[in-house]
C-alpha cells in the first residue's frame, strides 16, 4: 500500500471536487473527516479555511486545531481524507480525535488501515499520547480498522438515531 498525506492545496482542486462528487453519486452527502468538504459552495475558501485550522493563532474560534489531508495514491488520485483533531471541544467529544472517509469505488483495499496508521504517528509525533474515535456500531468496516489500531470501546452513546461507541487508541 502505497499512499500519501497530502495537506489540501488549491493546484487539487479538480481531484478534491471529484472526490466529493464521488461520495454524492454514491448516496453519501456527509464526508467524514473531511472538515466540511460537503458543504463547500467554493473549494479556494474551503482550502483557507483548512490552512487556517492548522494554527493556533489563526483557527477558527469555532473550530479546534486541526490537521487535515488528502491521502493520494501513487497516481496522484485522492483515495480518502482524514483529519486529526488536536482536541475536543463540546460538540466534538462524541466524534474524537479522527475523521475519515474512503472514496467509495476504493473501499475494501486497505486505504483506511493505512491512513489510520499514518495519521496516529502524526499525532505521536505532535505529542498526543491517545486518540478517541467514534464510529457508528453498524459501521463495521470502521469498527473493525480502529479496533486493529488498538482501538478500546469506553462508552456508547445513540447518534442520528442509531448506537455509536467511544474507543481510545494509546498511542
Amino acid at each position: 500500500m502505497n499512499i500519501k498525506l497530502i495537506r489540501p492545496t488549491l493546484e487539487m482542486k479538480e481531484e478534491a471536487l471529484a472526490y466529493r462528487q464521488a461520495h454524492f453519486d454514491a448516496g453519501e452527502y456527509i464526508i467524514s473527516g473531511s472538515e466540511l468538504l460537503d458543504q463547500t459552495e467554493d473549494y479556494e475558501d474551503w482550502v483557507r479555511s483548512v490552512e487556517a485550522n492548522t494554527s493556533p493563532e489563526t483557527v477558527n474560534p469555532q473550530w479546534v486545531l486541526t490537521d487535515t489531508f488528502f491521502a493520494v495514491d501513487e497516481a496522484g488520485k485522492i483515495v480518502g481524507i482524514i483529519d486529526l483533531r488536536h482536541e475536543l471541544n463540546d460538540f466534538l467529544k462524541d466524534f474524537g480525535n479522527v475523521g475519515y472517509s474512503v472514496k467509495p469505488s476504493e473501499r475494501r483495499k486497505g486505504y483506511a488501515t493505512e491512513m489510520f496508521r499514518q495519521i496516529r504517528e502524526i499525532a505521536k509525533a505532535s505529542g498526543m499520547k491517545q486518540l478517541q474515535m467514534a464510529v457508528h456500531r453498524d459501521n463495521q468496516p470502521s469498527v473493525k480498522t480502529i479496533v486493529n489500531a488498538g482501538g478500546v470501546a469506553c462508552r456508547s452513546f445513540i447518534a442520528e438515531e442509531k448506537w455509536a461507541d467511544i474507543y481510545l487508541i494509546t498511542l
